[in-house]
This record gives structure tokens, C-alpha cells and sequence, in this order.
């Protein structure tokens, strides 16, 4: 009977230590071209087991201070950005652009209230309207990582289209496809081109606040255009060759194919969620629950159209 009783105050007590056990990103910079490291996130959904660490964020060590590229999802991965940035430099962080307005890329923002916040106009715009409620989901999604995490506001517009540090020259670029306002950087030092979620690889791209896909597929015949050594999508593998365009043209013609035939044909959304993906796509992370999110967010405008 002892022995039971030991048993079981053993199996509480460490199921009360793993659940007491810190939350940590354990992130770790990853330098990807001079001055230049990335935060990789990973090809999953928002959940309790990765903290909502599914994006990719950045920063550029310039001879004049650092410029961070997006903040993550959370006060507490804010916390963890910065300490591994201090890790590698201890020049002054100058700037922090939120690329735009989704979760992922500005809720550790409050780790950062000490800098120049900046993001586009409409992006600051939108944070303000749909910060708290994004912040809200998430808390419901990632659960304790979230704890004290609140919106805090990009302080400034983006200033003019170009950023001078030291050696490095910033192209600031603003797209509309994926949210209607999306920023996107490119390091004319290095090549370095930091496409966003403008950009997705290997990681089925999200349409809630997308003007349209035409206008999104244009935009990437844009960027595609674009000289640049190394690309880092807002989500997925870096790429030095034309791999992401060519898959997000290929997604994006495939999704306007799909949901213009089914408006046409009548078909219910319900009916749409159950389409085959199409083979060239089956090895996409994410690419059964994203077509069902899109059809939600993009089916009733194709209908409309042809009814």
C-alpha cells in the first residue's frame, strides 16, 4: 500500500513539475548572409506546443545600430528576440518594422516599446482595429505563452522607401496582396530579400484579409522580378532561386481555378472544402486546413460573381 501511495505522489509531483516548467522559445539566430540572422519558425498551425512560433522573423546588424524585421507572437518571444540579438551585438536596436498586421508579426512588440516601431500606414491602421481581437484568439489558441502579452502600437509610419545604416541600403517596398498593406524589405548590401508573408514556401498560404488573388498573383510576378541573392518568406524555407514564386504562382492560379469553376458549377462550400489538392501540392504543410479556411474567407465573392 506504501509503495502505491509513493507511486502516485511521484506521477503528481512531476505532472505538477512538467506543468510548472518555464514556457521557452529557445530561439536561436541563424546567420543567413553578412550581418544578416533569421528566426525560423516552424510549417504548423498556432497551438499550445509551439507557442505560436510559426514565422519567420529577422534583424540586420548594420554599423549604426540593429534593424529587427518583425517581432512574433507574443511578449514572451518579443523577450526571447531580444536576448539572442544581444547575444550576437551590442549596438543599439535603431528600428523595428511590423511587416503588417496579422498576430504572428507585431505581438512582441511590447519587448521592443523602448524603439521606433514602424509599419506602413493602413498596417497601423488595422493593428489598431484588429490587435486586441487577434490577441484574444491567440490566448485562446497558444494558451500560457501568451501571458502578458498586450498590443502596442507601431509608433511611426514608414519613412519614405529607403533606409540608410552604415553599409546597408533598405528597400522599402508596399504590397497589397496578401493583407492589403504588407511591407517588404530588401537589403541592397546583401541581396537579402525579406518577401513577408507576401511569400509563403512549403506552407500553405492564409486569404482572410487578401484584396484577391489576381492581385496577389500579379504582385508576385513583381517580386519575382526583383534581383536578390536569398529570399526569406514569412513562413517556410529560405530560397536562393525562384522556387517560392514559382510555387506561390502556381497555389494562387490553382485556388482562383478551383473556386471560379465551383462558383460556376454551383457548388456548395461544403462541396468546395471536399475538392481534391491538387498533387503538386500534397507535400505542403498545412494545405487541407488552409484551402478549407479559404474557401470560408474568399467562396462567397465567387459566387456572387456568377450568380
Amino acid at each position: 500500500m506504501l509503495k502505491k501511495i509513493t507511486l502516485i505522489f511521484t506521477a503528481c509531483f512531476f505532472a505538477v513539475a512538467v506543468n510548472a516548467a518555464p514556457l521557452s522559445y529557445n530561439l536561436k539566430a541563424e546567420k543567413i548572409a553578412e550581418n544578416t540572422w533569421i528566426f525560423q519558425g516552424v510549417l504548423e498551425d498556432f497551438s499550445n506546443k509551439n507557442g505560436g512560433n510559426i514565422v519567420n522573423t529577422a534583424f540586420i546588424v548594420t554599423e549604426e545600430g540593429v534593424v529587427v524585421i518583425d517581432t512574433g507572437p507574443s511578449v514572451r518571444y518579443g523577450k526571447a528576440m531580444r536576448k539572442a540579438i544581444e547575444e550576437i551585438t551590442d549596438k543599439p536596436i535603431k528600428v523595428v518594422y511590423n511587416t503588417h498586421h496579422h498576430p504572428d508579426h507585431f505581438l512582441g512588440n511590447q519587448a521592443f516599446s523602448d524603439v521606433d516601431i514602424q509599419a506602413l500606414p493602413e498596417t497601423g491602421k488595422q493593428i489598431a482595429i484588429h490587435g486586441d481581437a487577434f490577441a484574444t484568439n491567440l490566448y485562446q489558441m497558444v494558451g500560457d505563452w501568451m501571458r502578458s502579452t498586450e498590443v502596442f502600437l507601431p509608433s511611426n509610419p514608414v519613412k519614405g522607401d529607403e533606409l540608410k545604416l552604415g553599409t546597408h541600403n533598405l528597400k522599402l517596398m508596399g504590397y497589397t496582396g496578401h493583407t492589403g498593406s504588407d511591407l517588404v524589405i530588401l537589403d541592397q548590401k546583401t541581396g537579402v530579400l525579406f518577401a513577408s508573408d507576401m511569400v509563403f514556401y512549403q506552407r500553405a498560404l492564409t486569404t482572410p484579409h487578401t484584396p484577391g488573388l489576381n492581385v496577389w498573383l500579379d504582385e508576385i510576378d513583381n517580386l519575382r522580378s526583383i534581383k536578390y541573392s536569398l529570399v526569406v518568406p514569412g513562413h517556410g524555407p529560405l530560397v536562393t532561386d525562384a522556387s517560392a514564386f514559382d510555387q506561390m504562382s502556381s497555389y494562387l492560379s490553382w485556388l482562383d481555378q478551383v473556386l471560379t469553376e465551383s462558383a460556376k458549377a454551383g457548388l456548395s462550400m461544403t462541396e468546395v472544402m471536399k475538392l481534391p489538392i491538387k498533387d503538386e501540392f500534397k507535400n505542403v504543410a498545412l494545405n487541407r486546413r488552409e484551402f478549407a479556411r479559404t474557401v470560408v474567407h474568399l467562396y462567397p465573392k465567387y459566387e456572387e460573381k456568377y450568380f
